[in-house]
């Protein structure tokens, strides 16, 4: 199985004829996506990849039955995407970019939770099933399907994770980007909450970073699962008061540091890799 979404997923692709959401069209539908619709203004009638555009996603829904949707659409007008794919019925929402303002993303984290949308991001790279389906911008060819479920906040360091999983035997059911945000739609304790009920699901990756509270929140979670989890945090070196990439990667007032959320996460219950590729080892010794 797979959590949030699998091979019956009725992917939209919001801004489908700009250069990254036409490539990445392309890239989705290489994996094995059904990507059934993509969406315009001004556009509609035209096709990419093979793919019908549409004005509105009202129509893609009507005509396709689309009930995912990831969204390409520039950082001022996401929230505009983001209300109209929500209105529309969409279930799924994947929202790609990053820089959108505080404001618009708890209005959108706010209608969301009032029509129960499930939001990943923004400035996500996605999330991916393999072997069922694909809503993101991770490439293609580092996943395999299997029993590891794996949320994170940073892309890079999920690929590579993935990738040295992957290559020692473990295939993932689901990988979840989080986002890099301050304001986010799903959190870690949402996805190992998800991943707990997942009966193929054996065993949880936890890809975290400095700044924040996320990770000593999902450590009172992990205390209760009934499922191993490893995690690897990145920043251990950041100085305080320097946002490191992320949005949401910054120590405030000794809030969020390495050290707070190594010390949580172990007391959970969790192993903490002390360097990326350690991940897959401690996969193997938690799973026997």
């Amino acid at each position: 199985m797979a959590i949030i979404i699998d091979e019956k997923t009725k992917v939209l692709v919001q801004n489908i004829t700009g250069n990254q959401g036409a490539f990445h069209t392309g890239q989705m539908i290489a994996f094995g996506s059904r990507v059934v619709a993509g969406t315009a203004p001004g556009k509609g009638g035209q096709e990419v990849h093979g793919v019908p555009v549409y004005e509105t996603v009202e129509e893609a829904v009507e005509k396709h039955g689309a009930n995912a949707s990831i969204v390409f659409v520039p950082a001022p007008f996401a929230k505009d995407a983001a209300f109209e794919a929500i209105d529309a019925g969409i279930k799924v929402l994947v929202m790609i970019p990053e820089h959108i303002p505080v404001q618009d993303a708890m209005e959108i984290m706010a209608f969301a939770r009032e029509k129960e949308v499930t939001v990943i991001g923004p400035n996500t790279f996605g999330l991916i099933s393999p072997g069922k389906c694909k809503m993101g911008i991770m490439p293609n060819h580092i996943y395999k399907p299997g029993p590891i479920g794996v949320v994170a906040r940073s892309g890079t360091l999920s690929y590579e994770i993935a990738f040295t999983l992957t290559n020692a035997g473990y295939g993932q059911s689901t990988v979840v980007g989080m986002g890099g945000d301050r304001v986010i739609g799903t959190n870690f304790v949402d996805a190992l909450r998800r991943f707990e009920a997942d009966p193929d699901t054996r065993a949880v990756v936890m890809v975290g970073e400095i700044g924040g509270s996320a990770e000593e929140e999902a450590a009172e979670y992990i205390k209760g699962m009934s499922k191993p989890v490893v995690a690897f945090l990145a920043g251990k070196s950041a100085p305080p008061g320097k946002r490191m990439g992320h949005a949401g990667a910054i120590i405030e007032r000794g809030r969020g540091t390495f050290d707070s959320k190594v010390k949580a996460l172990t007391a959970a219950g969790a192993s903490v890799a002390a360097l990326p590729w350690e991940v897959a080892d401690l996969v193997k010794e938690r799973l026997g």
